[in-house]
């Protein structure tokens, strides 16, 4: 039995392409990363995040502007923003709730395990 504080994987979709977290997708990053330029850009992520709280809680505007500009630019190195990083032509689905997507039907029946 899981504990409350146990966290589990999201459930990702069949192609790989999105974790599904609330009912809603989300890109996830670029598979064909190396591990080393994924963890550098993890962590330049992660800290960027962390100066968009202090600067919120600090109320400096421009900091906080700029932090959640580094925070962009990051999730655009990683693939979950900009450009898909699939090359099939296949459209885009980000940040969409997953019953409006062609994945409805296949959410439907993981809901129903």
């Amino acid at each position: 039995m899981l504990s409350p504080t146990t966290k589990t994987a999201p459930l990702t979709t069949p192609d790989g392409r999105y974790i599904v977290v609330d009912g809603q997708l989300w890109r996830r990053s670029n598979p064909t990363l190396g591990q080393k330029q994924r963890a550098l850009l993890v962590e330049a992520l992660m800290h960027a995040r962390r100066d968009v709280g202090l600067a919120l809680r600090a109320h400096d505007a421009e900091a906080e502007r700029k932090a959640r500009a580094r925070v962009h630019l990051a999730k655009v190195a990683l693939g979950e923003r900009g450009p898909p990083w699939w090359t099939d032509g296949s459209p885009d689905f980000n940040r969409r709730r997953v019953e409006n997507t062609p994945y409805a039907a296949w959410f439907r029946a993981q809901r129903g395990r």
